[in-house]
């Protein structure tokens, strides 16, 4: 049975992962600093597998943790999800950042590398491909990042093929994920934002359950069919079985390979609004605000490449994703708490 580490294993899309992993026969040691995620997320998680889940509270900046964590276990591969990931945080607090994300990732890096550990799937993002002109985006399309989130996810790109390209050995999986939504549908687990969330279908959920009092829609002025952002979101449980095509892809090839994570659909903000209303039969209140800056008007995946060499693509509807969020917070309106 392999054993796989998965850092970050705690939070949204770690948590899904991590499950469908050990639904597909991998033995799974998760480490989290817990700094954007609960323990009660793997509490969770031990209840749907009926186990326990072997945790360590590591932070990515503290490395000698991380060599004993290696000497206690013979891992496999590691799926790399931990890192700070708010696009506004990033803006303020940009050397934070890079400390955590960048710095954190070559210590991973470092460590995996003394252990003889070279099989690594990175959860990368669509803000790598900047502001794009026009979409569906392919993997082999112009990269660049209009902040510095989406330069921390660039820049450990950057460092990963370099690696690879130095030594072989490294197999290594770059998985550009869209917009990730959804919960599992036992309703157990899902996303749980700090705060007032930064992504849409959260917010939308916090306003069906009282938390919030309307959606603020940023921007309804673009060049699209209703005026608003589209965006390509995926369900996060067809997103984690993505991380177990690329995962085994790694043990029987050798290589780099880049894929993008997303349906291949775009969809407009009030899009995702009509469809969360239809599939809970509650009225989302909205008001249109001024765009934010850097929001593009359209960004969509193409995800063929994904389909033709690792037999993936998602299977799950708007619909689906809407009826799952709700599921997740209508039985658990503070989240984990």
């Amino acid at each position: 049975m392999k054993q796989i580490l998965v850092t970050g294993g705690a939070g949204f899309i770690g948590s899904h992962t991590t499950l469908e992993l050990i639904q597909n026969g991998f033995k799974v040691v998760v480490m989290d600093n817990l700094s954007n995620s609960k323990i009660e997320s793997l509490d969770r998680l031990e209840k749907l597998i009926g186990g326990k889940i072997p945790f360590y509270q590591i932070d990515l900046l503290d490395k000698e943790s991380m060599i004993q964590l290696f000497k206690n276990h013979d891992f496999d591969a590691v799926i790399h999800f931990a890192g700070l990931k708010a696009v506004g945080e990033s803006v303020q607090k940009p050397l934070y950042y890079y400390q955590n994300n960048v710095t954190g990732t070559l210590n991973l890096l470092e460590v995996m590398n003394n252990s003889g550990v070279n099989n690594l799937v990175f959860s990368s993002s669509a803000t790598v491909y900047g502001d794009p002109e026009e979409s569906p985006l392919k993997e082999d399309g112009p990269l660049s990042s209009v902040n510095p989130y989406g330069a921390t996810k660039l820049t450990i790109e950057n460092i990963l093929r370099d690696l690879h390209y130095s030594d072989s050995k490294w197999r290594i999986s770059l998985l550009r994920y869209f917009n990730p939504v959804g919960a599992h549908e036992s309703g157990e687990i899902g996303e749980d934002p700090n705060g007032i969330p930064n992504n849409l279908m959260p917010y939308v959920t916090q306003v069906a359950v009282g938390k919030l009092q309307k959606l603020n829609i940023y921007g309804n002025d673009y060049e699209t069919p209703d005026g608003t952002g589209i965006r390509d979101y995926i369900h996060v449980v067809d997103l984690a079985k993505g991380h177990l095509k690329a995962l085994e892809q790694l043990f029987s090839e050798e290589g780099l390979f880049t894929y993008n994570l997303g349906t291949g659909q775009g969809s407009s903000v009030l899009d995702m609004v009509h469809a969360f209303q239809e599939a809970t039969g509650i009225n989302i209140p909205y008001t249109f605000a001024p765009r934010r800056p850097g929001d593009a008007a359209i960004c969509y995946a193409d995800v063929s490449k994904a389909e033709r060499e690792l037999g993936w693509k998602t299977e799950r509807t708007l619909i689906d994703m809407c009826r799952d969020s709700w599921n997740w917070q209508s039985k658990n309106p503070n989240g984990f708490e």
